[in-house]
């Protein structure tokens, strides 16, 4: 046989075994086609994926904000919380349409210098599609506790199981609080000599010392009330304490009638403008002044 014929035969099988291995390799156009799609499956569950990580973050974000706005204007601060849901459905007790859920809920925070710790438990039932909750159980624990008017109104709160009275309550109890210490300390700086303050500008009472005349002082008694239905209202009462002897050459009795003349001056004046007219009472400049007009009465 030519030696070419069979190269050229060899060349024919060679051909058609590459033509067989060609046939079974898919075609480009079926595998790019594939491809592409299982390429365009991941990318649009990544993206989704992504949005909702964008979505779950701009809603913590958004939350951050609001509870932080809502700490501002309440100056309630929440520093830990934690919720147990337990079902507490008895269905010997109750119909098939009725399920009963007991949420236990520990929260702790502060209010300025006041911090609480709350343990609460609200039973929800839900019958016939209508759901009703109602708060079966609260303790409340307050520090510091030298505060009767703020200890008492927790055990009523207690009581009631009034969660939104009793931070509503604080509230205003704190900014009264704050307030009242701002004004002793401001008067202690106007009038150092005159204003006393026993127990620093947290305390209850503000002395006011005449400096000219030894024995003669008023005291302001300024008590934060809160009444049963938890309205905070500022309550000042004034005592005196002068010489057996001023006492005896009072002939008009203005000691005597001091304490109810400034329930007066305050309904008039308010509570800085008349705590000041008290203390300009005492102060030492007014004292001189008043001895220097009697002289010349004389």
């Amino acid at each position: 046989m030519d030696p070419q014929w069979n190269e050229v035969r060899a060349l024919e099988a060679e051909i058609a075994a590459l033509q067989r291995e060609c046939r079974m390799l898919p075609e480009p156009s079926k595998k790019t086609s594939a491809d592409r799609r299982l390429f365009q499956e991941i990318y649009q569950s990544n993206s989704e994926g992504l949005e909702s990580s964008k979505d779950l973050r701009g809603q913590l974000e958004y939350l951050k904000s609001e509870l932080s706005f809502l700490s501002k204007l309440t100056g309630i601060n929440i520093r830990n919380y934690s919720k147990k849901i337990e079902d507490v459905t008895n269905t010997e007790m109750t119909d098939e349409a009725t399920k009963k859920v007991l949420q236990r809920h520990r929260l702790s925070g502060n209010c300025s210098m006041i911090t609480f710790q709350l343990e609460f438990q609200i039973l929800e039932t839900q019958t016939n599609g209508k759901l009703s909750s109602v708060i079966t159980d609260l303790n409340i624990i307050l520090e510091p506790t030298d505060c009767s008017e703020l200890s008492e109104f927790a055990s009523r709160a207690e009581e009631r199981r009034d969660l939104f009275m009793f931070f509503r309550s604080l509230h205003f109890f704190v900014e009264w609080s704050d307030y009242r210490k701002r004004t002793y300390k401001h008067f202690k700086e106007k009038y150092p000599e005159t204003v006393h303050l026993s127990e620093g500008a947290h305390s209850q009472c503000m002395e006011i010392r005449s400096t000219s005349r030894p024995g003669f002082e008023l005291v302001v008694v300024w008590r934060i009330q809160i009444d049963e239905e938890g309205k905070v209202s500022p309550v000042l009462d004034l005592l005196t304490k002068v010489p057996l002897r001023a006492l005896k050459l009072d002939k008009n009795r203005v000691i005597e009638t001091a304490p109810r003349s400034f329930r007066t001056l305050l309904g008039v004046l308010g509570i800085e403008a008349a705590l000041e007219s008290l203390i300009r009472l005492l102060s030492a400049e007014n004292m001189q002044d008043e001895d220097a007009r009697l002289r010349s009465l004389r």
